[in-house]
């Protein structure tokens, strides 16, 4: 039974785990992205999330309470110089775990775990698309859709009447056009020949 289990001890003393937790949640900061076990990937979600929203509160206690979890100066700075500013706008939930397929040598579970906002295949280009999409919906939409399509018609069937006859008296131009230069050529023609003819004399 896991009565009263709360957190995953992951197979470590307390010292080992916590400061496993420290460097993940440090090269996370430092890189947006780890991979990893999906066991490390739940247990570090819930230690750094904390360490996250901290982030956001840019004072010296902040300051000094994210830097006794990570320990490490450079990962404290970009937390709250670079990505506080990402995710001043997000309540919570600023990591996303997906999984891998399994690892080959122990087939232990494996997953990415990274940072929602530094993602650039979910982006804010797709939420744009979707909100796009909903609004197509609306029947003040439909409405306007149909009636240019009832216009359309209407337009090409006065339209195609005088392409009808434009086509019909262009033919008969190119062809007095072309029956021209024939003609102007059949008499040059003997006068070749007479002209090869002298030369022959």
């Amino acid at each position: 039974m896991r009565h009263g289990k709360k957190h995953n001890h992951l197979g470590r003393t307390t010292s080992h785990r916590k400061a496993m937790l420290s460097n993940m949640a440090t090269s996370l900061i430092l890189h947006k992205r780890i991979t990893t076990t999906l066991a490390k990937a739940k247990a570090l979600r819930v230690y750094v999330e904390p360490i996250l929203t901290k982030g956001k509160d840019d004072t010296t206690h902040s300051r000094r309470t994210v830097f006794s979890y990570l320990q490490d100066k450079d990962a404290t700075t970009i937390l709250f110089r670079e990505i506080a500013e990402k995710i001043a706008n997000r309540p919570g939930g600023y990591t996303r775990i997906v999984k891998l397929q399994n690892r080959l040598g122990d087939n232990a579970e494996m997953a990415i775990i990274e940072l929602v906002d530094y993602n650039t295949v979910y982006g804010t280009d797709a939420a744009q698309a979707a909100k796009k999409s909903t609004r197509r919906r609306g029947s003040s939409g439909k409405a306007k859709a149909d009636a240019p399509v009832a216009a359309a018609p209407a337009a090409s069937a006065e339209v195609t009447p005088a392409d009808e006859f434009e086509v019909a008296e262009a033919p008969v131009e190119d062809a007095a056009v072309a029956e021209a230069p024939v003609a102007e050529e059949t008499p040059e023609a003997p006068a070749a020949d007479e002209e090869n003819a002298e030369k022959g004399e």
